[in-house]
């Protein structure tokens, strides 16, 4: 699991990083909003944590526009206020859930945990569509024509993350981080030893791969 946090309280972000690590989940910090905007755009993460007063860029600000951009990553809402109409503002505008400070830490790592659940079952059993190209996110299947291919796992998160957002592009960034997370060793020309595979698998379709030179991947048609 990946997880953003937004938060400026630098002291409270250090603790939940430490804490979430010993979870085994991967945290993403920023002190301020407009960090907190632009790492919430890379559309990476399997929940934001979002403090609602921050330097730069409010937290209603930021989930406005996440939200707009159609990105659906659950998100939950830290506050020092606890009113009705504060609640309901921040879940009218797109949270998914809501927590006031001071909070206990094991309530937020179980809500984060919570979230991540209810966002992987959205996905049970669907099948992405592009082209004539077929994916199940579930199961790593790709359907080509009458064949079908059994995904390893890697390989299989670089499809998802393509054909959920065709014509989009991925950064080489985007995609360690999202497969490898960006603490790995791994090498960007690791990246291609996938892509090439993919590529051969759609070789007989009207979808292809593109390289972006000097950027990235994208999923588009031929």
């Amino acid at each position: 699991m990946r997880v953003l946090i937004v938060e400026d309280e630098v002291k409270i972000t250090q603790a939940l990083k430490f804490l979430f690590s010993k979870q085994k989940i991967d945290v993403d910090i920023a002190n301020d909003g407009e960090e907190g905007l632009l790492l919430s755009k890379k559309d990476i993460y399997d929940v934001i944590v979002l403090d609602i007063m921050l330097p730069g860029v409010n937290g209603i600000d930021i989930l406005k526009n996440i939200r707009n951009s159609g990105n659906k990553t659950p998100v939950i809402m830290l506050t020092a206020k606890d009113t009705v109409d504060d609640k309901v503002f921040g879940l009218e505008t797109g949270a998914d859930d809501y927590l006031v400070k001071p909070f206990a830490t094991k309530e937020l790592i179980a809500r984060v945990k919570a979230l991540s659940r209810r966002k992987s079952t959205e996905f049970i059993g669907e099948i992405y569509e592009f082209e004539d190209v077929k994916y199940d996110v579930k199961n790593y299947m790709l359907y080509v024509d009458n064949t079908e291919y059994k995904v390893p796992l890697k390989e299989a998160m670089l499809m998802e993350m393509l054909i959920k957002k065709p014509k989009q592009v991925f950064t080489r960034e985007q995609i360690i981080d999202r497969i490898w997370g960006l603490e790995s060793d791994i090498l960007e020309s690791n990246i291609e030893i996938y892509v090439h595979h993919l590529r051969r698998r759609l070789e007989n379709t009207n979808a292809k791969i593109e390289t972006v030179r000097g950027v990235g991947y994208m999923l588009k048609e031929k």
